[in-house]
Order: C-alpha cells, then sequence, then structure tokens
C-alpha cells in the first residue's frame, strides 16, 4: 500500500512538469533577461537559481511564480514539487536549453521567478529603533553585498538603502552570497539625494566607516537610530557624502594591511553593535 501510493504521489509530480523544448517560451525569455540583465522581470518578479536558495525562498515562506527543471533533475523535481504550490507553474526543459540560461558554472537544474517582498523607505526607517539602518553607498562587489545582507540579517540591522552605484540586488551572486536573507531582510534601491534628507528628519546619526582613521570602534556610541554608511571598495565614500557624515569609526588593524574585505569590515561593525545593544 504504501509503495502504491508513493508512487500515485510520483504520477502526480510528474504531472505538473509541462515539458518546453523551445527558446522563445515567454517565461523563457524573462527568466533569461531577468538573469543577464540582474533585474526585475516586466512583472516584478526576480530569477534565482539552485537547490539551496529555491529551499530558502520556500523555507522563508515566499511563494514561486515558475519553476524551471532541466530534464537530468527529474528526480529533483519530484522532491521539490511536493514543497511548492500546487499552483506554481513547473517547467522542465532540455538540459542544453536549461543550461544556456542559467549564470552558474555548474547547473544544479532548477531555477525560479517570484516576487519578493517589497519595501518603501518610510517602512524601511519605522524599523531604524530596532537596530542600526545599513547604506550601501557605491558598492560593487556582488559577494561583499550579500555578505552584508546575510550579516545585516543575522546581527539585527533595521535594514538596508542600496544608492546608486551599487551592484543589483538581484545579482544572482548577490542572491547566493546573501543565503536567503534577500527573501526576509528589508532593502530599498534609493538615490543619496533622496535618502539624506529622510534620514535626518527621522533624527538619524550618519556614520561612516574608514580603514585606518577615525574614531576606534570599541570607542563609538551605537545610541539609536543610526546609519552604518559602506562605501566603494577602492575608493569609499564619496566626498559629498563624507561631508554629510557626523562620525567616521575606524576598525583597529594591523598598519601593514591597507584594508578590509568591504563584506568583512562591515560585518565587524554590525556584530559590535549587536553586542553593545545586548
Amino acid at each position: 500500500m504504501k509503495q502504491d501510493a508513493k508512487a500515485a504521489r510520483t504520477r502526480r509530480q510528474a504531472d505538473r512538469l509541462r515539458p518546453v523544448a523551445g527558446r522563445y517560451n515567454q517565461r523563457l525569455k524573462e527568466l533569461r533577461l531577468a538573469f543577464r540583465r540582474a533585474e526585475l522581470t516586466s512583472r516584478g518578479e526576480c530569477a534565482i537559481e539552485g537547490v539551496k536558495l529555491i529551499e530558502e525562498a520556500l523555507r522563508s515562506g515566499q511563494p514561486l511564480e515558475t519553476v524551471f527543471f532541466s530534464d537530468s533533475a527529474r528526480p529533483l523535481a519530484e522532491k521539490l514539487l511536493t514543497q511548492i504550490n500546487a499552483r506554481t507553474e513547473a517547467l522542465v526543459l532540455p538540459n542544453a536549453l536549461f543550461n544556456s540560461i542559467v549564470p552558474s558554472d555548474a547547473p544544479q537544474g532548477v531555477a525560479a521567478l517570484l516576487k519578493l517582498r517589497t519595501f518603501s523607505a518610510a517602512q524601511l526607517l519605522d524599523r531604524s529603533g530596532d537596530g542600526p539602518i545599513v547604506v550601501a553607498a557605491g558598492l560593487q562587489n556582488p559577494g561583499n553585498l550579500g555578505t552584508i545582507l546575510r550579516s545585516a540579517e543575522a546581527f539585527g540591522a533595521a535594514g538596508i538603502f542600496l544608492t546608486e552605484g551599487t551592484v543589483s540586488p538581484y545579482n544572482a551572486k548577490v542572491l547566493r552570497g546573501s543565503a536567503g536573507s534577500v527573501f526576509r531582510f528589508p532593502f530599498v534601491q534609493i538615490s543619496s539625494l533622496e535618502l539624506l534628507p529622510l534620514l535626518r528628519v527621522r533624527g538619524v546619526r550618519l556614520l561612516a566607516t574608514s580603514s585606518h582613521q577615525g574614531t576606534p570602534l570599541p570607542q563609538i556610541s551605537w545610541t539609536l537610530p543610526l546609519a552604518i554608511f559602506i562605501g566603494n571598495e577602492g575608493a569609499g565614500l564619496s566626498r559629498e557624502l563624507t561631508r554629510q557624515m557626523d562620525e567616521t569609526l575606524a576598525i583597529p588593524q594591523a598598519a601593514q594591511v591597507e584594508s578590509l574585505n568591504a563584506g568583512v569590515a562591515a560585518s565587524i561593525v554590525l556584530y559590535e553593535a549587536a553586542r553593545n545593544r545586548t
């Protein structure tokens, strides 16, 4: 009886898979463009890839709009489809077609389009009493932004603003580096010209990060509301932004080390802020 029930479930999952052989399918076009341009589709959907990220989306209560499997990943499809809403469209593609669309060098045979929860600047600012705000100002390395998203959620930050020059949060490496935090943690894309007045109106103290010059990290006051600005990996914050800051902090480090990786530096600062709050 158990074997019969299992076989029936397998047949039901297999029946959900709709074969797509042509690259001109509209959903495939949207998936391809979303990956290539690292931006949302015309329907406001984000493209994700890989078993871990799909499972994190599901664990976070994030509904999938369409899920795509390669033909060789049918056994994986049968497993994942038991966790995916029955209304979610499920497509299966020839291996070569699937591999030509996804950005990974070693595809795992599953990708999806989904709509992330969106936040307004006001909604993020309303959380400023819960933890520091992070501002990514010209951060260009996707791995760094993914790490910062993950650390910001882990250490109780309020959210993150992404200003001009910052890598897209929909970049595949950002999504992968965030390890699922992008599905839960508030982020807002905004220009610095729009953001600074909003922070000032809320009485948010602006804190810049620097390699060696500034107030040593252990001496910083972590009184909220507070915004921590993380600048470009090579150039740091622009002069215009630097002039707007209330204070600059420096992480104590060996003099011969030029600077820390932006993701590492932000993580250290966020941990220190959380440690002092608790």
